[in-house]
């Protein structure tokens, strides 16, 4: 079992070496502001054997959660997803394993049954690295992960950092779970917000390998384009007492536009809510070298309480009218009749390309996106609430030809949306900035009102009686009028 623990301030920001206390047991120093990210790799040999069985019989397993309450990212920990627990998974040559018992017990999930029935299917014609399924279920918190953590991680006789550490991921603001097949190792990390944090770090375990960064970004003359450069210091306890200067550059996919958006539903919402998108600026990144190929793209992760019309977007006249170009990904096998309730999977992602205005001006400007709500269960209120996360967005820029993007030592991939590009795409990501600070919208959806149900019952059984009763005296008059008319033809023919 290896750890790496990572401080991250801004471009510009550094420290003094002299400012830091080291010793075999963590290290000390300073409040500062950064972004932590801890990452724990482990061998398959030392996971519980239920973790390890479920490993061993997958070809990939990739886990990114996000939490709801917006955060400031930091170069290079820029990639994006919308809020919520998302799964992207490969099965193995036994396609009757399931993770879904053993995630929902970590995670404490409640629609993942099956990947037969919750799962939805990605393609895998475009582009080799994209898994072959997902799954997505809204998740405030990590507070269920960090209990089955503990129970992991911290036996009886570890010390009371390990407990208060695997506490602290409920206040993370994302978390990765990725199983690696050809090294056959597995990697937790956890990243928490840009804030004023102490530059303090101490052991999982004693017998844990722990390396411990204090690291900015950096722009030295020699960078190219596409690399960004790293300065700072570095330390491993228990080797050294005195942390070392380090200075590396590597490729990233992953940028910062230097735009923000905002996403809220324009009222009244009714059945058929439209998402509009306040975006403040319909200019490229200026930073991209290849700033023409670039294109604005929306990636929504939308749970099945509601879901886009594909034949809708597919009008060019329609989403041209809505600042929409195309769509460029929608899952397959929606069904636009089923209600919530006897929907088994988990909803539907869309990709979307935007159209900015051509405007030299860089005003803000607004896209929509029309969606559909699905039946809901009754309530005893007559009302049930809908939450739909923010969207990802991104420009999407392919980079020079011939530009490699080798892994880096904080790239993360398998975030949906990069299965759906080719290898050289830049993501250069808008800010989500929410006036309220959560990365969610709710829609309020009228429907059955259980207080009332026997009422309408018992109103609707009279009115189809009366309705039955109606057409039955109907058809008597028809029939007694009938018959007076055949009596008194008789009698005018006698």
């Amino acid at each position: 079992m290896r750890e790496r623990i990572t401080f991250v301030q801004k471009e510009g920001d550094s420290i003094e070496p002299t400012a830091l206390k080291v010793d075999g047991n963590g290290l000390k120093g300073p409040e500062v502001k950064a972004v932590r990210e801890d990452r724990l790799t482990f061998a398959l040999d030392e996971l519980p054997a239920e973790l390890k069985a479920l490993l061993e019989g997958v070809n990939q397993l990739h886990v990114r959660w996000v939490s709801p309450v917006a955060y400031e990212a930091v170069s290079p920990l820029l990639a994006r997803l919308p809020p919520g627990f998302h799964l992207f998974y490969t099965p193995g040559s036994d396609a009757s394993i399931n993770p879904c018992p053993l995630l929902t017990k970590a995670f404490g999930l409640d629609s993942c049954s099956s990947p037969s029935d919750s799962f939805t299917t990605l393609p895998t014609d475009r582009f080799t690295h994209s898994t072959t399924h997902q799954f997505y279920q809204p998740l405030p918190s990590l507070k269920a992960f960090a209990h089955f953590a503990r129970s992991l991680l911290c036996p009886p006789g570890s010390p009371s950092s390990c407990s208060s550490r695997l506490g602290s991921l409920t206040a993370a603001s994302q978390l990765d779970l990725s199983y690696d097949t050809i090294s056959h190792t597995l990697r937790l990390t956890s990243l928490w917000p840009y804030s004023p944090q102490s530059l303090s770090a101490s052991l999982l375990s004693p017998t844990i390998r722990t390396e411990i960064g204090i690291l900015s970004q950096t722009s030295p003359k020699t960078l190219e384009p596409h690399e960004i450069g790293i300065s700072g210091l570095l330390t491993v306890l228990g080797q050294s007492t005195t942390p070392s200067p380090t200075l590396f550059s590597f490729p990233s996919r992953h940028r910062d536009s230097s735009s923000s958006f905002q996403a809220h539903f324009l009222p009244p919402t009714g059945l058929h809510p439209t998402l509009q998108l306040s975006i403040s600026s319909p200019s490229p990144p200026a930073k991209s070298p290849t700033e023409e190929t670039c294109r604005l793209h929306g990636y929504f992760t939308l749970p099945k309480t509601l879901f886009p019309d594909r034949h809708q977007l597919n009008d060019p006249l329609f989403l041209s009218s809505k600042n929409l170009t195309a769509v460029r990904y929608i899952t397959p096998g929606i069904d636009l009749e089923a209600p919530e309730y006897v929907t088994s999977t988990w909803g539907s992602a869309l990709l979307l390309e935007l159209a900015p205005p051509h405007s030299s001006s860089g005003k803000e400007w607004t896209a929509e996106i029309p969606l559909h709500l699905r039946y809901l269960p009754p309530s005893l209120t007559g009302y049930q609430k809908a939450e739909v996360p923010y969207p990802a967005l991104f420009w999407a820029c392919t980079a020079e030809e011939g530009t490699k993007f080798p892994g880096n030592p904080f790239e993360k991939d398998r975030v949906g949306y990069d299965g759906l590009f080719g290898e050289r795409t830049v993501f250069w990501h808008l800010n989500p900035s929410p006036a309220d600070g959560k990365l969610v919208n709710t829609v309020k959806v009228p429907v059955l009102n259980l207080e009332k149900a026997d009422w309408v019952g018992t109103v609707t059984g009279a009115v189809v009686v009366a309705g039955f009763a109606w057409v039955v005296i109907k058809l008597l008059g028809v029939v007694v009028m009938g018959g007076k008319k055949v009596g008194e033809d008789k009698k005018k023919k006698q």
